[in-house]
């Protein structure tokens, strides 16, 4: 089964399919897995799933694109390149771009942040509109702990979002560095001084040293107009449609537009380790910090007891660290209410699964996907998720 999934090339279909595929053209004529495709057909089925992109990587190489379903009410086919929501994958692709200012000697992963700000962090109040309230921490002189490293490692003490906290102030809940609390304005700090701090565009930052790189010709951290010929709307939990949202700014933790095709293209550079340095490619997965806590959601929930928690699952930078039966992986996800995404890779031989969603009803089917495709691997299904059955 494993080694079905390495090469494959077959005529491409019409759009207007249940299933479309992009072959590749070092791939020879082997099929795509039949039981593979069973078990997605049926899930969504199943599920109501409306929309499903799959890429595998191997050895560093994409080796299979394919959609299945809509990419909207209308009926229109979802298509290897059709602009879907990245979420949170977004958080991953900057992280890879932090890491290539680090080997040019730009930023130092271990140096406060108030080094790279001509002013005191909490003096920026009229910056909330663009990044985050950071006025709310005057008096608290623990923003001078933060680095580079504690925000790639959602290690700030910050909750996901300050306006999410009961009084809509962002606050730090615990010393920087010591524990993991996944947090969207951590990685938005991290943005804020990369532009305030060195002068930077993040966006087009990204745009010039990932997807032009990689070729990713329909990926953008903001809205394109081009985007409208060939767009995914998502389908939330009640089946209600959720128009695609056009964003306007670059958001470091999550304003990423992507297609199977593209995204596949970058998960392959990463596994490689295109454009960095071997030591910056290995810190970007390199388990940093251990997680104690049951599952990744709500954020801020107190660690539990060593019997209780997921051997091996730590934060590396903007993924998440484990180990497995086949050794080290990691793993990054992307959610809203109508979108589900996650990308899993295990270091050994380079190997990776890409999974899109335009519907979040498909996240329940990805546990059994991904071992379809590459085996157990060891990934913390219900740390991700939360407990419940994830083996639909």
């Amino acid at each position: 089964m494993h080694r079905a999934f390495a090469r494959f090339a077959i005529a491409r279909m019409g759009i207007a399919c249940f299933v479309c595929w992009m072959p590749l053209a070092a791939m020879s004529a082997e099929p795509f897995p039949s039981a593979l495709d069973a078990h997605i057909r049926q899930g969504m089925a199943r599920t109501q799933t409306q929309g499903l992109a799959l890429a595998v990587i191997e050895e560093g190489q994409v080796t299979q694109v394919k959609t299945w379903g809509l990419r909207n009410a209308q009926g229109d086919a979802l298509t290897p390149d059709t602009v879907m929501y990245g979420a949170s994958l977004t958080k991953a692709v900057f992280a890879y771009t932090v890491m290539q200012l680090v080997d040019e000697g730009k930023l130092s992963l271990d140096t406060s942040i108030a080094n790279y700000l001509p002013k005191p962090l909490p003096v920026y109040a009229d910056e909330a509109r663009k990044y985050a309230a950071w006025q709310h921490l005057a008096g608290d002189e623990r923003w001078r702990k933060i680095t580079p490293r504690v925000l790639l490692t959602h290690s700030a003490g910050f909750a996901n979002f300050g306006f999410l906290e009961p009084d809509g102030k962002l606050r730090i809940h615990f010393d920087p560095g010591t524990r993991y609390a996944y947090s969207g304005d951590g990685l938005i700090l991290l943005q804020f001084v990369l532009e305030r701090g060195l002068g930077l565009d993040v966006g087009a930052e990204m745009q010039r040293r990932v997807f032009d790189r990689f070729g990713m010709k329909n990926t953008s951290m903001v809205w394109r107009a081009d985007f409208a010929n060939n767009l995914a709307d998502g389908w939330k939990a009640d089946g209600s449609v959720e128009p695609h949202d056009q964003r306007s700014k670059t958001r470091a933790a999550g304003s990423m537009d992507t297609t199977i095709a593209d995204f596949a293209k970058f998960a392959a550079a990463y596994m490689r380790g295109d454009g960095l340095t071997p030591a910056s490619r290995a810190e970007l997965s390199r388990a940093q910090l251990p997680i104690h806590t049951v599952s990744q959601f709500p954020t801020l929930l107190p660690e539990v007891a060593p019997e209780k928690r997921h051997a091996g699952l730590a934060a590396g930078l903007g993924v998440i660290a484990f180990t497995g039966p086949q050794g080290k992986g990691f793993q990054k996800g992307g959610h809203n209410d109508s979108t589900g995404n996650t990308w899993v890779c295990l270091e050994q031989r380079k190997r990776c699964v890409v999974l899109l969603a335009n519907d979040v009803r498909a996240e329940p089917l990805f546990p059994g996907i991904v071992n379809m495709v590459l085996g157990d691997t060891g990934m913390p299904w219900a740390w991700e998720y939360g407990a419940q059955d994830w083996a639909k």
